[in-house]
């Protein structure tokens, strides 16, 4: 077995449990490639040749597309209450470029200030606090979860018990 089709199986492999960014899958593929070979039989620049055309091809089967992940996150970690703010960021660290995650979030057409007080609701309870010190105690947690200013405020203004 050549060395790219163990790098490519190893990619396949991979992509069969979950999805990957296309940062993330070659950084795998390149840890794999280092450990598998032995770096006196292969130069890594063949190797990192070798782990950008399997890259190239599981892109053109359509098993790594960064805006599919993209889209599957966003909608995974908006389940689990997390904010726009906080899911770009992890979208950034996972190398996920501006304009995918853009379209991503158009797509995934989620209204955040519903968000916002859905998770606000399961953790305070249906009716919000009116008092200052609670008001800030939800708002708190909302900006942690990642939630904006703006969501937070319309929130409180849109659904006011």
């Amino acid at each position: 077995m050549t060395g790219m089709s163990k790098i490519l199986r190893y990619a396949m492999n991979v992509l069969a449990v979950r999805d990957h960014s296309e940062r993330e899958l070659r950084r795998k593929m390149a840890v794999y490639a280092q450990s598998a070979y032995d770096s006196a039989d292969t130069e890594p620049g063949a190797l990192n040749e070798q782990v950008e055309h399997v890259l190239t091809h599981c892109r053109q089967q359509g098993w790594l597309d960064d805006h599919r992940y993209a889209c599957r996150y966003i909608t995974s970690r908006c389940r689990k209450g997390y904010g726009l703010q906080r899911i770009v960021a992890e979208l950034n660290q996972r190398g996920i470029d501006k304009s995918t995650q853009h379209l991503a979030v158009i797509s995934c057409d989620i209204d955040w200030q519903l968000q916002a007080k859905t998770v606000a609701s399961r953790k305070f309870g249906t009716t919000l606090p009116t008092d200052w010190s609670s008001r800030l105690k939800v708002q708190r947690y909302l900006l942690y979860r990642g939630f904006s200013h703006d969501d937070i405020q319309s929130m409180y203004m849109n659904f006011s018990d």
